[in-house]
């Protein structure tokens, strides 16, 4: 017969209310009793039940985590490293894929609202004011994306992007395409007015293809309106359109890095597989999942903290509201080469091609 909070109390000592305490207020238990309760807990091998916990503390110790594609690649080492964090704070996270549908990740919120203490949203296509009517059900954090007065964690494509264009720049390219993203994506249009601001700085042209799936089919078919455009280089939303386009210039019979070089963003695993290995930005996915648990965590706290003192009511808004810019970095390995400047340049020279790429500021030469 499994354990039961009285044979804890009764082993430890203490008043039923204490154990209950231990475990879903220990700071209002002194140190050494809690102590002695979690062992007296652990030796008879009791588990508290989290259902009458969340009835007695309105704490469900559950969040919500909804991604635009759990497909992609880029979002399992967010999920992993916001479950080991909430794990390690003791909470359970559910997570929801949305299939890149803004009406599927409405539903998904006012399903999860009255089921967790709070959701994590990544990359959103909702627009900003039904994620700011959303964040009155259920406090939300964002993930790549930014809204006026709600908490987020965004990783800095925007500078990542200036990085990539700066890259090609430096290689001699002047005539660049930008692979754009699904509509409604908040990083894309990040990425997007960073590469126009950047070519344009460098004297180049840049041609914008897009909106476009994020996916590598959606790479896949844009090959031929790359090689209509005459790119020499292209930068991709993601690394999944990068490696679709790579296999579809490659069926045109188009040599990337020595026709076309291209860059992705985000250095999923399969951007070190390909072949060439692919010039990527790195997004720090992970470290984005542990912030934003930590960020909706905090949240909570405060606001439990202010109802606890007589606020918290529907006018308070003592909340967590802070914004987290987290760095990407450039990460050069095979699928970026020389322009047809340089190499014509260095073909009339009769001098070998030594030097590949011209690092720029925050990037990394890859093996």
């Amino acid at each position: 017969m499994p354990a039961t909070i009285r044979d804890v109390a009764r082993a430890s000592g203490v008043h039923i209310s204490t154990v209950s305490r231990a475990f879903s207020a220990p700071h209002l238990v002194n140190p050494e009793t809690r102590s002695r309760v979690l062992a007296c807990a652990e030796r008879l091998g009791y588990r508290p039940n989290r259902a009458a916990r969340a009835l007695i503390t309105g704490r469900t110790h559950n969040v919500g985590l909804i991604v635009a594609d759990i497909a992609n690649p880029f979002f399992p080492p967010l999920i992993k490293a916001a479950e080991s964090q909430a794990r390690h704070r003791d909470y359970h996270v559910f997570v929801a894929d949305t299939n890149e549908d803004p009406a599927a990740e409405e539903e998904l919120v006012h399903a999860l609202a009255k089921q967790v203490d709070g959701v994590l949203l990544c990359s959103p296509r909702m627009s900003n004011s039904l994620i700011e009517q959303l964040s009155r059900e259920v406090p939300l954090v964002l993930i790549n994306r930014q809204v006026a007065g709600l908490p987020a964690v965004m990783m800095d494509n925007g500078q990542g992007a200036r990085s990539a264009i700066d890259h090609l720049l430096a290689l001699g390219h002047r005539d660049l395409a930008l692979l754009g993203g699904p509509r409604g994506s908040w990083t894309n249009r990040e990425i997007r007015r960073s590469a126009v601001a950047a070519a344009r700085a460098g004297g180049a042209d840049l041609t914008v293809l897009g909106p476009n799936p994020p996916t590598e089919s959606g790479g896949s078919a844009l090959a031929e309106q790359v090689h209509r455009c005459g790119a020499t280089a292209v930068l991709a939303y993601n690394d999944l359109m990068a490696i679709g386009l790579i296999e579809g210039l490659d069926a045109l019979g188009i040599r990337v890095p020595q026709d076309v070089s291209v860059v992705g963003i985000d250095d999923i695993a399969l951007s070190r597989l390909t072949r060439p290995k692919l010039t990527t930005v790195a997004t720090p996915a992970a470290a984005a999942g542990r912030t934003a648990v930590d960020m909706l965590l905090q949240r909570d706290a405060t606001t439990r903290a202010g109802r606890g003192a007589g606020r918290g009511g529907p006018g308070d808004d003592r909340r967590t509201t802070a914004q987290v810019m987290l760095q990407t970095e450039l990460v050069i390995r095979d699928s970026t080469g020389p322009g047809p400047a340089v190499e014509s340049h260095r073909a009339a020279a009769g001098g070998p091609d030594r030097q590949r790429t011209t690092p720029t500021a925050n990037a990394v030469v890859a093996p």
